[in-house]
Parts: structure tokens; sequence; C-alpha cells
């Protein structure tokens, strides 16, 4: 298969399938997921998994790029669906909920030896982010003062300490309603 002739509607079909499981398996078992998992729980034959990605790191690296792409899917969409003062608070609580599954495959292509290109995905947040930010300020659902950079650092310490650190459901909760509520105006 080339990179540059379009898969067939089935094999689409199965790649997708075999992503979606394969990022499942991984979150569960971690390192030792096996591709004989992935293409179980896929419900394809191992050669399906092995002619779509040949090598374990091509499937996690394939599955960083999918989960990124969907992240940043998901600014568009709240941007485009919701009120955007809301936008940027939402896209950082599903971010910080996303922390855990992202940082399970970054770890596991880390581990294989495979960059994960972070200035590219830095970059891309970081535009992304800025935009969100643009659009909170001017619905006045954010302090004036918050800078971008700002947003970013309190993203990557919640990202990385919900990581780390496992945070339960409930201190994930407590703490991101706190470090939001400090980027909201403050009342008189």
């Amino acid at each position: 298969m080339t990179a540059d002739r379009p898969l067939r509607a089935d094999a689409q079909r199965n790649r997708a399938r075999i992503l979606a499981a394969a990022e499942q398996v991984f979150a569960e078992r971690g390192p030792a997921a096996s591709t004989q998992e992935v293409a179980t729980r896929a419900d394809v034959a191992i050669g399906t998994v092995f002619r779509h990605f040949p090598t374990k790191r091509d499937l996690l690296a394939a599955i960083m790029k999918d989960l990124r792409q969907r992240l940043l899917d998901k600014a568009g969409t709240l941007l485009a669906d919701g009120p955007p003062g809301a936008a940027l608070f939402d896209y950082f609580t599903f971010l910080v909920e996303s922390s855990a599954k992202v940082g399970t495959v970054a770890g596991l292509l880390a581990e294989e030896g495979t960059a994960i290109e972070p200035d590219e995905q830095i970059a891309a947040f970081t535009q992304t982010f800025g935009t969100l930010l643009d659009a909170a300020r001017e619905a006045g659902t954010v302090r004036p003062d918050v800078r971008l950079d700002e947003v970013m650092a309190l993203l990557s310490a919640a990202t990385h300490g919900a990581l780390a650190g496992a945070w339960s459901d409930d201190l994930r909760r407590r703490t991101l309603a706190l470090l939001l509520d400090a980027l909201r105006p403050r009342r008189s």
C-alpha cells in the first residue's frame, strides 16, 4: 500500500476500527499490549493489522496522529457549536480529561524510540488556544489581562499533573474548577 493511493472503503473502515481498538488496548494494557489483542478487539485478522501498520511503532504513531487531529478538531467544533466564551473553558477541560489517553500513547511511542514532534504539537495547540482565548476575551468570559502563555502554562501543568499524579475524577474536576475560575473576570 502506498501513501499516494487512496484506500478502498472497506480498507478505510478496517483502518479506523484498528486505530480505535488499538487506542483502547494500549490505554488499558500499556506496553504489554500485543498486536494480536488489537486485531481481536478490532475483529480483523492479524495480517490486516500488519498490512496497515507493519510495526507496533507505526501503529502507535498513527494513533498519536489521529488523537492530535481529534483534539484539534474538538476546538473548532466547540467554537462553531457553542457560545465562544465557553469554548476556552470546555476545551481546557476536555484536554485535561483526555491527557491520560494521550499520555499513554506518547509514553509508548517514547519507549519505542519514536519522536512525537512536540514542537509541531505545541504550535498547533498554541494557535488553537490563541483563537479560543481571543473569542473568550471578546465575549467577556475571561479576564482581559490573561495572556496566552499563561493559559498554555496552566494547561501544561494541569495535563501533566492529571497524568503523572493519576488524579481521581473528583480531584481533576475540583482542580479544573479552581484553575478556570482564576481566568474568569473578577467580580467587584
